[in-house]
C-alpha cells in the first residue's frame, strides 16, 4: 500500500511540477544585448563626405514633408536612421571620425521621432503592426551595438558625443518597451 501511494505521489509530482518548471525556464526572455543582433542595416548610399550629399538631404527632407501618414513617416524615419548608422560605420572605417560621430547622433535623432508618431497614430485609431514594433526594437539594439563599437574605434575626444547618442538610444529602448 505504501509503495503504491509513493508511486502515485511520484507520478503526480513528476507530471504536475516538472512541466511547469520547464515551461517557466523556456519562457524567460532572451537578452539581445548579450548577443550580436541579426538585423541588416540598409545600404547607406552616398556618404556625408561626398559632394552630392546635400542633394540627398534635400530629397530626404522632401520625402519627410510629403509623407502624411504617421506609420509611413515612422517607417521612413527608421530607414533614415538605419542608413545613417550604416554611414557612421562606413565613415569610421574610412577614418572620418568627426563625421561618423555626427552622423551617428543624427541617426538617433531621427529614431527619437518614431515613438511619438506611433503614439499619435494610436490616438487616431491606427496602431503599428507587431512586425514593425519588433523591427524597431531590433534596430534599436543594432544601433546600440554599432554605437558601442564606435566608442571603441573613435578617439577619446568624440566619446562624449557618442555617449549622448547612446543615452538617447537607452531612453528610446524604454519607450519602445511600452509600445
Amino acid at each position: 500500500m505504501l509503495k503504491k501511494t509513493l508511486t502515485i505521489l511520484f507520478f503526480l509530482l513528476f507530471f504536475l511540477l516538472i512541466p511547469p518548471a520547464f515551461y517557466f525556464l523556456q519562457s524567460q526572455p532572451i537578452s539581445l544585448s548579450q548577443e550580436k543582433v541579426e538585423y541588416n542595416l540598409p545600404y547607406p548610399g552616398i556618404l556625408p563626405d561626398h559632394p552630392l550629399y546635400p542633394i540627398k538631404n534635400i530629397r530626404d527632407k522632401i520625402l519627410e514633408l510629403t509623407t502624411r501618414d504617421s506609420i509611413k513617416k515612422a517607417e521612413l524615419y527608421l530607414l533614415f536612421s538605419d542608413k545613417r548608422v550604416a554611414m557612421a560605420a562606413n565613415l569610421t572605417k574610412n577614418g572620418k571620425e568627426k563625421s561618423a560621430a555626427a552622423t551617428f547622433t543624427e541617426a538617433e535623432e531621427y529614431f527619437s521621432k518614431i515613438p511619438q508618431l506611433i503614439e499619435n497614430s494610436k490616438q487616431q485609431g491606427v496602431s503599428a503592426s507587431s512586425e514593425f514594433i519588433q523591427r524597431l526594437r531590433l534596430s534599436n539594439f543594432k544601433h546600440k551595438e554599432v554605437g558601442t563599437s564606435l566608442l571603441k574605434d573613435l578617439s577619446q575626444g568624440l566619446s562624449g558625443e557618442i555617449n549622448k547618442a547612446l543615452n538617447l538610444n537607452k531612453q528610446l529602448k524604454k519607450k519602445l518597451e511600452k509600445l
